[in-house]
């Protein structure tokens, strides 16, 4: 799972990672805010996902839900097809979590990520391909 991605606050946000991810031939990891399942849902990750895939079908995209230290919003996002999550609650429930999610091909993240948050940027589009370069 990528430790590298990021994080988008909205459609414009996501779409302009997509796009540089696809002129760099790059796969590309979007995240949410943190703690954005609560005010979001899943919802949000599945309905980004599926406008992204309209519009970019052959780039490959990992999107994670911030849960915070909530598992009930880590399950119900795992129950509406998230493919990662991540989660910073307790050791033990992490660990299940981490089993319901792979029994469904998709990821836990415990650790932290190293984001490029694109709501200070002044030229996402150049932020976007400097970060995507250097992987």
């Amino acid at each position: 799972m990528p430790t590298r991605a990021i994080l988008v606050h909205d459609l414009e946000h996501a779409r302009t990672a997509a796009a540089a991810a696809a002129e760099l031939g790059v796969p590309l990891t979007l995240a949410s805010g943190p703690g954005a399942a609560a005010y979001l849902g899943p919802g949000w990750v599945r309905a980004l996902g599926a406008a992204l895939a309209q519009e970019f079908s052959t780039l490959e995209v990992t999107l994670i839900l911030d849960c915070a230290d909530k598992p009930g919003h880590a399950l119900a996002a795992l129950r509406m097809g998230a493919n990662a999550v991540r989660f910073t609650g307790g050791r033990s429930i992490a660990r299940k979590l981490k089993d319901i999610a792979a029994a469904q091909g998709a990821a836990v993240i415990t650790g932290r990520l190293k984001v490029l948050d694109l709501l200070g940027e002044e030229d996402p589009a150049a932020a976007c391909r400097r970060w995507l370069a250097r992987r």
